[in-house]
C-alpha cells in the first residue's frame, strides 16, 4: 500500500491519464489505416473507438511492430508519420480535450509542493503542441517523451530518468506500461480506470482511481 505522506514525485502518463486521447487518436488512426488500405495492404474496416483506444500507451515502434508487423519497416515509419502529422493538425486546430478535472488537479498538486513530471510514450511534437495548447509546463518540471530515448519501453526510461527526482515517487497512469514501470523500479502505482485499459489490466497498481480528481483524497 502506498504511504502517501512519503511521495515526493509524482510522474504522470498523459493520454489516458490526463487527456482524452481517443479524441484526435481515432480520426489519425483512421487515416493512416486507409492509406494503407488504398495502398492494398490491408482490407477495408471499420473501425469503432473501442478497437482504436487498444493502441493507446503504446510508443509508435511498438505500436506497428503489433498492429502491422507484415509491414516493411519504411511503411511502418510512412503510416506513423501518417497518424503523427494528422494528431498534430487536430492539436493545432484545438480539438484535443483534457479530463474534466486534470488542469485544477495539477494546479492543486503543484500547490501542495509535489514535483510533477510528464513521461508519456509520444514524440517530440506531440508533447511541445500539447505543453503549448495547455501550459503544461506551469505545472510540470519536466516533460519526458519516449522519442528523446529511442522508443525503449517505459519500464527503461524510468530507469534512467527517477534519480532526477526526490524520492519517494509515485506513477499514475492508464496502461499496463506505467503499472510495469513502477514495479520494476520500485516506484508506487496508480491505476486510472476511466482511461483505456483493458479488463484486469491494472490489478497490480497500488491503487485504482476512477477520476483524476480524486489524488485530491489522498494528497
Amino acid at each position: 500500500m502506498i504511504d502517501f505522506a512519503e511521495i515526493k514525485t509524482m510522474i504522470f502518463d498523459y493520454d489516458g491519464t490526463l487527456h482524452n486521447s481517443i479524441k484526435i487518436y481515432a480520426p489519425a488512426f483512421r487515416k493512416a489505416y486507409g492509406y494503407l488500405v488504398q495502398q492494398g495492404l490491408a482490407e477495408e474496416k471499420v473501425w469503432g473507438e473501442k478497437e482504436i483506444s487498444h493502441w493507446l500507451g503504446f510508443n509508435s515502434k511498438e505500436m506497428w511492430d503489433a498492429f502491422m508487423p507484415h509491414l516493411s519497416q519504411e511503411m511502418k515509419e510512412h503510416c506513423s508519420k501518417i497518424l503523427g502529422e494528422e494528431m498534430k493538425r487536430l492539436v493545432e486546430a484545438g480539438e484535443p480535450v483534457l479530463y474534466e478535472g486534470a488542469i485544477d488537479t495539477l494546479d492543486y498538486l503543484k500547490n501542495k509542493g509535489f514535483r510533477l513530471v510528464f513521461l508519456s510514450n509520444c514524440r517530440r511534437y506531440y508533447r511541445d503542441a500539447h505543453k503549448a495548447t495547455f501550459s503544461l509546463d506551469r505545472y510540470f518540471e519536466d516533460m519526458v517523451c519516449s522519442e528523446e530515448h529511442s522508443f525503449i519501453p517505459k519500464h527503461e526510461i524510468m530507469s534512467r530518468i527517477k534519480g532526477k527526482y526526490p524520492e519517494k515517487q509515485v506513477i499514475i497512469g492508464d496502461r499496463a506500461q506505467d503499472i510495469e514501470a513502477g514495479l520494476k523500479n520500485g516506484i508506487y502505482t496508480i491505476g486510472c480506470t476511466y482511461g483505456f485499459a483493458a479488463e484486469g489490466e491494472l490489478k497490480d497498481a497500488d491503487l485504482l482511481i476512477n477520476d483524476i480528481i480524486e489524488l485530491k483524497n489522498y494528497f
